[in-house]
């Protein structure tokens, strides 16, 4: 890594870590600032790599043509704060958006879709955008970062640094969703993004990964103008049941908050929900998906247990195949720790698939994160058959989780 590239790096994190804002203007970016790109060696031979130029990378090769769009551009003319988030389980109305933007206070609104995968256990928020707009409203560093913005509207996935580091495989990809046929997607850059998103992509991947255009608005207010005075406005325009949150390093546990969980068929089964954040880590999620969705039922051996309805047949099935195999023993109904659990991800404001009811725990104490685990695999290879994912094979393992990952058909 040359000099000029480290500074670039280090200023992303800096101003991840600070919060820096927008409002500063900016002229095209020197030629010497790049992204931070997935791995040194997650470029296979063929694809290449060019030289960040602050005129577009003309020179640097689509990795993903299927899914690419035009290349943004150089950056120019203001940053933006990104002051205001709005966030609805469906389209915003084109109407609605220009009342929006029209709002005593409001200086720019920019429609982009917004929406949840499922990747190991850990509910990430992932943003379809147009990068020249969108960029606009990131760090004054992310948003100097050509190459960056290049390779998502080459296809590829910009994702903040820490999260693309721990989730990206060993080929430097992201699979973004649960499912087990979720697409992979590259990742092009490690750089800070809007707060709470967590990795963008381009419009052709979210119209691939089936996210709804325009549910979410990025809004930034006049510089005098604090965004709580906005929000009462917005609000009673969008409506009470819609999210509109101010944004900050951390959430904004007054706003309700949305669900929309996107990235394959155990997604669309498992459905969106707005949720409120309630005490000690939990959430409360609008009873209408809760009681459309959630249920409690008997299985083999673990008895009586509260899940998603879309789950339920399959856990049966794989557990009763574990009983009839004469394995019981390997599965200790007293070391069960559940399956719905509306809350975050301990010490996070972060989603589990357990707040989705689509994921169990077993025989928890010899099965701790970060180890091998003492999960019979003969077990395993039963819950793997019945549409489950394993903890134990993730690069972060977890050998008690086990995740529904596909539908299978029980007869």
């Amino acid at each position: 890594m040359d000099r000029s590239a480290g500074a670039a790096i280090a200023l992303v994190l800096a101003c991840a870590a600070s919060g820096c804002r927008g409002g500063t203007t900016a002229g095209p970016v020197a030629p010497s600032v790049a992204s931070p790109t997935a791995s040194p060696s997650s470029t296979p031979s063929g694809t290449g790599s060019s030289t960040p130029s602050g005129t577009g990378s003309a020179a640097l090769d689509v990795r993903d043509p299927e899914h690419a769009v035009a290349p943004p551009g150089p950056l120019t003319g203001d940053l933006l704060p990104a002051d205001l988030l709005v966030h609805s389980l469906e389209p915003l109305d084109a109407d609605l958006v220009a009342a929006v933007g029209k709002l005593e206070g409001v200086a720019h609104v920019e429609p982009i879709a917004l929406a949840q995968v499922g990747i190991q256990d850990r509910v990430v928020n992932v943003a379809a955008v147009d990068a020249a707009a969108y960029r606009r409203f990131t760090t004054p560093g992310s948003a100097g970062l050509q190459e960056a913005w290049d390779r998502v509207a080459g296809g590829e996935v910009a994702v903040v640094p820490a999260l693309g580091r721990r989730l990206r495989d060993e080929e430097g990809y992201l699979r973004l969703g649960n499912d087990r046929d979720a697409a992979r997607v590259h990742v092009g850059a490690l750089t800070a993004q809007v707060p709470q998103v967590d990795a963008v992509v381009n419009t052709a991947w979210g119209t691939e990964l089936g996210m709804r255009p325009g549910n979410a608005l990025l809004i930034s207010v006049d510089r005098l103008v604090a965004p709580q005075r906005v929000r009462p406005a917005i609000t009673r325009l969008v409506g009470r049941d819609v999210s509109v949150q101010v944004l900050g390093p951390d959430l904004d546990v007054s706003a309700v908050q949305t669900a929309v969980l996107t990235g394959g068929s155990v997604a669309q089964a498992v459905g969106s929900f707005s949720y409120r954040v309630g005490t000690a880590g939990r959430i409360v999620p609008q009873q209408e998906w809760v009681a459309g969705h959630i249920r409690t039922e008997a299985v083999p051996i673990l008895g009586a247990v509260t899940c998603h309805a879309v789950m339920l047949p399959q856990l049966r099935a794989a557990l009763a195949e574990v009983a009839a195999s004469g394995l019981s023993q390997e599965i200790d109904p007293d070391q069960y720790a559940g399956c719905y659990h509306p809350r975050f991800i301990a010490g996070s404001t972060q989603l589990s698939l357990h707040a989705f009811g689509i994921a169990v725990d077993l025989n928890v104490p010899g099965n701790q994160r970060g180890t091998v685990g003492e999960m019979d695999p003969r077990v395993v290879a039963i819950f793997e058959r019945w549409g489950f994912a394993w903890g134990g094979r993730w690069s972060w393992t977890d050998p008690m989780h086990f995740e529904m990952d596909r539908l299978v058909e029980v007869r």
